[in-house]
């Protein structure tokens, strides 16, 4: 399971680098996309949602779940069919959203698949539903340590997000199988943090104070984005477009802006990367922020199958970093403006998962900076505290709770209404 994880994770990536390289000789969609003509920039995103569009009419037909709030519910209730075929069709369809430059997030499929092979292999091997929630859990595990090489962050995320509680049983077979897709990602992509190595520095306890300012900033815009996506979602559902034409108009809206802001198309990596070495000006940082959140919300509410985890990083990387470039030029002195990219990140994902230790061990992993620890630490606890009180739901189980399924965890333990 944990090496079927590992192994889509490494063939999806490679499968969108082929492609890039070989139809426009670049190893990313920022680059291509850069070096293309405005037309194209215009149509490829919504050539790319129209394609996914007409897989998702295929997929619409089936019944089994195929996303992460269909994994939480798999785990935590036992009662959703896990479909390999379909979640396959719609990694395909994610595929293709992306390698046309649709602003989405290429580890939304990674993730499912992980988990729909969890579900495979308790099926082949006759297990009961509840050692399948197990190996669901663990498969989930495995696909995003796949997409991120973060391992203690997928357990985390699996432990926090998915199952919400610590279970032993489902604690055991997570690690180990975060351990081996872990292991087979570095052997392939490299074993080095994906953003590469930082060393950032914290000049005085004092900056404390500044981080938790970044905590209240970075939650208001991760708030406003996940409202962003609600509105979004409600435009295009009132539009009455149906399959594949709702996700090709979410591309064309896109691509719009994708032909004035290249660096808007994926995922969000190498802007992301450019960010936490300091490499952008704070007006192209504004503009960036505002195109990424319009660019990901036509993807995204228009039906084109793919995460936002990674934009949210974006986003949350640039709120860190304009707002360190802000306390600069106001006299205060404060570590690197990327440091507060840095922590900007982990306080973003806070916010929208409602899991502040995942994202403070994640933005960890992600630059291997242990000087940022404390104020990861300090800064996704406020931003997870301050988003609960302003929405009870997480990105993810707002999903299930517009399904009818909510719960709620508590000193006594998971309290669900359904």
């Amino acid at each position: 399971m944990a090496l079927f994880a590992g192994g889509f994770a490494i063939a999806f990536r490679a499968a969108l680098t082929f492609f890039l390289h070989h139809a426009a000789g670049e190893g990313n969609i920022v680059a291509a996309l850069a070096r293309a003509p405005i037309w194209l920039r215009v149509l490829s995103p919504a050539l790319g949602g129209l394609l996914a569009g007409v897989v998702g009419l295929w997929v619409a037909r089936k019944p089994a779940g195929h996303g992460v709030d269909d994994v939480m519910e798999a785990v935590v209730l036992g009662r959703v069919h896990l479909s390999m075929r379909v979640t396959l069709m719609k990694s395909l369809a994610s595929w293709l959203a992306i390698a046309s430059g649709g602003s989405i997030g290429r580890e939304g499929p990674l993730i499912q698949f992980g988990g729909a092979a969890g579900k495979v292999v308790s099926d082949r091997l006759g297990l009961s539903r509840e050692r399948a929630r197990i190996l669901i859990a663990a498969g989930t595990a495995a696909g995003f340590a796949a997409a991120y090489n973060t391992p203690f962050a997928a357990v985390l995320f699996v432990l926090e997000v998915v199952a919400g509680v610590v279970v032993l049983d489902t604690m055991v077979p997570t690690l180990v199988a975060t351990a081996v897709a872990t292991a087979l990602t570095r052997a392939v992509v490299g074993a080095g943090p994906i953003y590469g190595q930082r060393a950032f520095e914290l000049r005085a306890d004092t900056e404390f104070l500044a981080f938790a300012g970044l905590a209240i900033l970075a939650t208001l815009v991760a708030q406003g984005f996940m409202r962003l996506l609600s509105i979004g979602k409600k435009a295009f559902h009132r539009a009455a477009l149906p399959l594949p034409w709702r996700p090709a108009a979410g591309g064309l809206l896109a691509g719009a802006i994708v032909a004035l802001l290249p660096e808007v198309a994926g995922n969000g990596y190498e802007p992301l990367d450019a960010l936490l070495s300091a490499r952008f000006t704070a007006g192209f940082v504004v503009v960036l922020l505002l195109g990424k959140a319009l660019a990901t919300t036509a993807s995204v509410s228009s039906g084109s199958p793919g995460g936002v985890f990674t934009p949210v990083l974006l986003l949350g990387g640039g709120t860190g970093y304009l707002y360190a470039v802000a306390l600069h030029h106001a006299g205060i002195g404060v570590g690197p403006a990327g440091g507060y990219a840095l922590v900007g990140m982990a306080a973003a994902v806070a916010a929208t998962t409602h899991a502040p230790l995942m994202a403070a061990v994640m933005a960890f992993e992600l630059s291997g900076d242990y000087a940022v620890v404390l104020p990861l630490i300090l800064v996704t606890a406020l931003s997870t505290g301050m988003s609960r009180k302003l929405r009870k739901d997480s990105i993810y189980t707002a999903e299930l709770r517009d399904r009818g399924i909510s719960w709620e965890l508590t000193m006594e333990g998971r309290k669900i209404d359904h």
